[in-house]
């Protein structure tokens, strides 16, 4: 039996699009809009002309960098925004000073700030080469996703953080992808990983 056909206008309605799904590594410097009001660069302009339109899923704020994933399927980036999804975003922060066990326990506890409550953060020291005293890198892992969640929670701790990556979103990791570059997640690939979570087209 043959499907029906929906008309508009005369006209069929044209058939939607196979979800698709990219791995952007952003630099710090662009914000994560279409537009911007105050005339700085965004990641859509910057983007190759030949990716179709899409959108972030989520945001990572102006001076952040790292893994960004990037969608032509608003359903599905509303989706993976969800905290339901349980899924682990990972970031590596250079943070002025350093941290405290007490204060890995906090983040560890989770914390209130103004008023907000943010949910457990791991996180773990980084010890990798020759760094200043006067900066300490931390690896955190957290299943949140609220406005720049990680420079408000450590600022609250005292600590400054001076430069923040973003190396994993759930399943999907930034890997060597270089800065300002982009890759398309394979149809398999993405089926695989969004399992019962999307129903991909």
């Amino acid at each position: 039996m043959e499907a029906d056909i929906i008309l508009v206008d005369g006209q069929p309605l044209p058939s939607r699009e196979k979800t698709r799904l990219w791995r952007y590594h952003k630099p710090a410097g662009l914000v994560t809009t279409h537009r911007d009001e105050k005339g700085r660069p965004t990641v859509f302009e910057k983007i190759p002309k030949a990716i179709p339109r899409v959108i972030s899923v989520g945001r990572l704020d102006l001076n952040s960098e790292g893994l960004l994933l990037l969608t032509n399927d608003g359903e599905l980036a509303r989706t993976l925004e969800l905290p339901t999804t349980n899924w682990t975003r990972r970031y590596r922060a250079r943070i002025r000073g350093q941290p405290s066990l007490q204060m890995i326990n906090d983040l560890a506890k989770g914390l209130t700030v103004n008023g907000i409550k943010y949910g457990p953060i791991k996180a773990t020291l980084d010890n990798i080469g020759e760094e200043s005293k006067a900066n300490a890198w931390l690896t955190l892992a957290l299943t949140e996703g609220k406005n720049r969640e990680v420079r408000k929670v450590l600022a609250h701790l005292g600590l400054t953080v001076n430069r923040l990556i973003r190396t994993t979103y759930g399943p999907f990791q930034l890997g060597k992808i270089r800065r300002g570059g982009i890759e398309e997640i394979k149809n398999k690939v993405m089926r695989e990983q969004l399992g019962k979570i999307h129903r991909c087209q």
